[in-house]
């Protein structure tokens, strides 16, 4: 009989195994580093636009504030000239209130009355002065609270005192100037209709 040894062949079949799954794993290593590196290079991609985008949106939100602070100033300049034109409008809507106090005044002082000082603090009036009698000066308050233009005459003190040799009185008291409660839009609201 005759003897063949084959284990060279298997030898070479077994070598030729291995290097083919070295060659294998080779590829294999290769190809997983690749879709790593594909993998990463995608995700790179992905954070970079995001990264764009968020700096986009950084850049229109520091734009937004700068508007938003102009607004504000805007608002604040609008509302200081709102100010400015309703005290403009007060003062243009009351600036006959003088003449009309000295009229009441002239009007509703009796006779045996004088006036010595004249104060306006507001609305309210502080008149003093020097009068006959007491009588005098509770005529002059039911005359000052007659007026349609004065309100509330309040005494706030009288005294005996002695003026050129005569015995009079010296008055304090307090009266509130009684101004219409419309506004000056109302009126012209209604001078446009009227």
């Amino acid at each position: 009989m005759i003897r063949v040894n084959l284990l060279p062949h298997r030898e070479e079949k077994r070598k030729a195994r291995r290097q083919q799954f070295t060659v294998f794993a080779a590829a294999a290593a290769i190809a997983g580093i690749a879709v790593v590196l594909v993998v990463h290079l995608f995700n790179a991609g992905l954070i970079s636009t995001q990264e764009e985008r968020n700096r986009v949106f950084k850049d229109e939100i520091t734009k937004l504030d700068k508007e938003i602070a102009e607004i504000k100033e805007l608002r604040d300049r609008i509302d200081d000239l709102l100010a400015r034109k309703k005290v403009i409008e007060n003062l243009q809507a009351n600036r006959a209130d003088s003449v009309h106090l000295f009229n009441e005044l002239v009007s509703a002082t009796p006779t045996g009355v004088y006036l010595t000082s004249i104060k306006q603090n507001g609305l309210l009036i502080v008149l003093g002065g020097v009068a006959q009698s007491n009588a005098r000066v509770a005529s002059l308050m039911r005359q000052l609270d007659d007026s349609p233009f004065l309100t509330e005459p309040v005494l706030v003190e009288t005294k005996a005192a002695t003026v050129g040799g005569r015995r009079v009185s010296q008055f304090v008291l307090n009266v509130k100037i009684e101004r219409a409660a419309q506004s000056t839009d109302e009126a012209a609201a209604k001078a446009k209709r009227g």
